[in-house]
């Protein structure tokens, strides 16, 4: 797949270079680089963690990596005619700065890569890494297509940007926006890189995927999809989109947005409603189940779940203040594209560590955040976020296939602090530092307890 899309994708850019001189084509194109230093350090706060047996396994009591990227992205116009054709591409290269083997959480190399870099021989991370990407693209009247790499930003499928590089997907998506405030989308995508990889693998859930292992465990090439965005007026929004992943699970989603003056301020209210069911294989062969409360092949089984949820945003004078619940039931985890590297979901409690969506839990929020331009110092943010899951189902193995519930109503929290600062003009201007601080706690056995630093350093520069 990958290598046909690079060749479509450098066959269309042949052909546009006989046409770079139409309006449209260079004229709409923009081209930046993007800088990025990333440190992580995760510290793992369980008093089991560092013991020997532990290390052996690969429980490591700390993670800790830092890296230098430069990612340049070129996003063309369109060609004149009736049919437009333009390419897009992106390119990434990473430099180690700190990493080792004992560092990256992949100590014992059986990971295709740590927290934030592939992996070398063993357990080692590269010394650097660079990967790219190209996307041929077509617009007709007011309908995108798109063919070669992708970053969609769905309810069915999230493209994750929370490390050194991003996440990416290979395939093909179509965009039509030809009924007014309706805009419907359809896609195929058959590979993923990771955020911590410079390969294309096939696509996998928890509990299947091997944990980040490409020749482990069971994947697919096939993930559809199709959605609709209808814009009921400027304050209401309501979503419709579906996604199946061949031979592992079918997800439903509903959503509605809908913003709200009330006195000085506006109140944003987020519905979110996901029904999740097996497909295929996962119904019936152990190899594709996923985790959850079963009393299944190492406690696991079929998906079948479903989660809602609520999110409310009250925003005045700079401030914003938030709440929100969300129930996730059934006998599996939530369910989502992920092949054990990293990834993002589409849910109202995908924190900084965890996604608190497992089988029967049930979470509320409260949240908090301040924009200092109202105190006249634009582009300085800060925000909190905390947790509180309970009810959580879990089982674990008790003898040979025979399993038994260890933990029903086990529970967790988790407490995020951001505070960051973008220059907002001058010649630092897009300049931007970021902390990012979390911990997360539990009673669910087998789980170790967290503590998580970001220094996150940024820059763009314009090049068209």
């Amino acid at each position: 797949m990958f290598k046909s899309t690079l060749a479509l994708a450098v066959a269309a850019g042949v052909l546009l270079v006989g046409q770079a001189q139409a309006d449209g084509f260079l004229e709409d194109s923009t081209a930046t680089l993007k800088l990025r230093n990333y440190y992580i350090n995760t510290d793992n706060r369980d008093s089991q963690a560092g013991t020997a047996a532990n290390k052996k396994a690969g429980v490591q009591s700390k993670n800790e990596e830092w890296g230098q990227a430069f990612q340049a992205e070129f996003t063309s116009g369109y060609t004149q005619g009736t049919v437009g054709f333009g390419l897009d591409a992106i390119g990434v290269y990473a430099l180690r700065l700190d990493s080792s083997g004992g560092k990256s959480g992949n100590a014992t190399g059986l990971l295709d890569g740590g927290t934030v870099f592939p992996s070398g021989d063993g357990s080692s991370a590269v010394n650097d890494f660079a990967t790219g990407g190209l996307t041929a693209k077509a617009r007709v009247s007011k309908t995108v297509f798109k063919l070669g790499t992708l970053q969609p930003k769905l309810p069915v499928i999230m493209s994750n940007d929370g490390r050194l590089v991003p996440q990416w997907w290979q395939g093909g998506q179509v965009t039509s926006n030809e009924i007014k405030d309706l805009t419907l989308i359809a896609g195929k995508i058959s590979e993923a890189k990771g955020r911590n990889s410079s390969n294309l693998e096939d696509l996998s859930i928890s509990g299947a995927n091997g944990s980040g292992n490409s020749n482990i465990g069971e994947r697919s090439n096939d993930f559809r999809y199709a959605g609709a965005d209808y814009k009921v007026n400027k304050d209401l929004l309501l979503q419709y989109y579906y996604g199946n992943l061949e031979n592992f699970y079918k997800q439903h989603f509903l959503g509605l947005v809908h913003n709200w003056s009330i006195g000085p301020g506006v109140l944003k209210s987020d519905l979110r409603y996901f029904n999740s069911s097996s497909d295929g294989h996962d119904g019936n062969d152990a190899a594709y189940y996923t985790t959850g409360d079963y009393h299944a092949v190492n406690g696991k089984g079929e998906v079948s779940n479903n989660l809602a949820s609520g999110l409310f945003l009250y925003t005045v004078a700079g401030h914003t203040f938030g709440g929100g619940y969300q129930v996730s039931n059934g006998s599996s985890d939530f369910p989502w594209l992920n092949q054990g590297d990293g990834s993002s979901n589409y849910t109202i409690t995908d924190m900084q560590i965890q996604k608190f969506g497992r089988a029967g839990e049930k979470t509320w929020q409260a949240r908090y955040s301040y924009d200092f331009a109202k105190l006249g110092f634009p582009g300085a943010t800060f925000g909190v976020v905390y947790l509180h899951g309970d009810n959580i189902d879990t089982y674990g193995a008790k003898s040979g296939s025979t399993f038994v519930q260890t933990n029903n109503n086990a529970s967790e929290w988790e407490r995020d602090i951001t505070i960051a600062y973008v220059v907002p003009e001058g010649p630092l201007k897009n300049f931007g530092i970021m902390w990012k601080n979390a911990a997360w706690r539990n009673d669910i056995v087998g789980q170790r307890e967290q503590d998580e630093n970001r220094v996150i350093l940024s820059y763009q520069i314009p090049l068209l």
